[in-house]
């Protein structure tokens, strides 16, 4: 195998997925060379003329060959960056966007109280709670999710994160068996209408979970089965936030007024669009 520099490798990449038509950013190309070759940032940036072995630059194509099939650079490293922290990612589980950012933004604004139960409906990487707790130290809560597997990822991700023994992790869809009631309900659920899965891209339509992208016909089933129980299992006065699609913000609105539950906010994304709405109790 040819030996070739740093810089060789990192230019080599860029033309092979530009020609592809596929997107590589310099971040994720240099974090690729970081996981392929054991470099950090600086030793990348300060020494663009190292030539690296053999194995480190194998190990680097095989990345990009992998990245040109349209994987996810995150699904690639195994791990995506959420409001500022490391979250581990499988198969089983929705790689976390910044979009979901905007429903931490704004429970975190919610004039919540110290200690505060929480519960996240498919919970997938357990991102949005994990998240919550590690940000609020008097926060508990139950994250849940119909996948055993993704159930597994939170689980690991609790644990590497730190806030273990403030969370619980319960198997069922929607509200399953649990009789508790919460201050909090916050869900990112499957908000993309079946038609229009097909449309979506490689990225997201080969390597998200169907379980985590389909939402039925219209796109809706999953906040009308989040509201139809959500009476049940709130506290006086509590609150729920959901991340919503572009364009779903007034029927997702109605679907919960005819549950009782009242839109008292809304935050939009960094494109603009309403993507968390929230409701409370009355």
């Amino acid at each position: 195998m040819k030996a070739e520099s740093v810089q060789a490798l990192l230019l080599k990449a860029k033309r092979a997925l530009c020609d592809a038509d596929i997107e590589l950013s310099a971040l994720d190309a240099r974090l690729l060379l970081q996981a392929a070759s054991g470099l950090t940032h600086e030793e990348i940036i300060a020494e663009p003329d190292l030539v690296l072995s053999s194995a480190q630059i194998a190990q680097f194509d095989g990345f990009i060959t992998r990245r040109l099939t349209h994987e996810p650079v995150s699904r690639i490293l195994g791990s995506r960056e959420f409001y500022g922290r490391s979250f581990h990612v499988t198969p089983a589980v929705l790689d976390p966007r910044a979009d979901t950012e905007t429903i931490v933004e704004q429970i975190l604004a919610l004039p919540l109280q110290r200690h505060v139960r929480v519960l996240d409906i498919g919970t997938g990487s357990g991102a949005i709670i994990i998240t919550l707790l590690a940000e609020r130290t008097g926060w508990s809560g139950i994250a849940l999710d119909v996948s055993a597997a993704a159930l597994e990822v939170a689980s690991l991700n609790a644990k590497t994160l730190g806030v273990a023994g403030r969370i619980s992790f319960h198997g069922g869809a929607w509200f399953g068996t649990l009789d508790e009631r919460f201050d909090l309900i916050v869900s990112n659920p499957p908000y993309i209408p079946k038609a229009d899965i097909a449309g979506l891209e490689e990225d997201v339509r080969h390597f998200d979970p169907m379980l985590a992208l389909d939402g039925g016909d219209d796109g809706l089933a999953a906040y009308r089965a989040i509201a139809a129980g959500a009476a049940a299992h709130l506290t006086p006065s509590g609150w729920i936030v959901l991340e919503i699609g572009a364009g779903q913000a007034t029927e997702v609105t109605d679907i919960f007024a005819d549950q009782g539950l009242k839109l008292v906010g809304q935050r939009a994304d960094l494109g603009g669009h309403v993507r968390a709405l929230v409701f409370q109790s009355v």
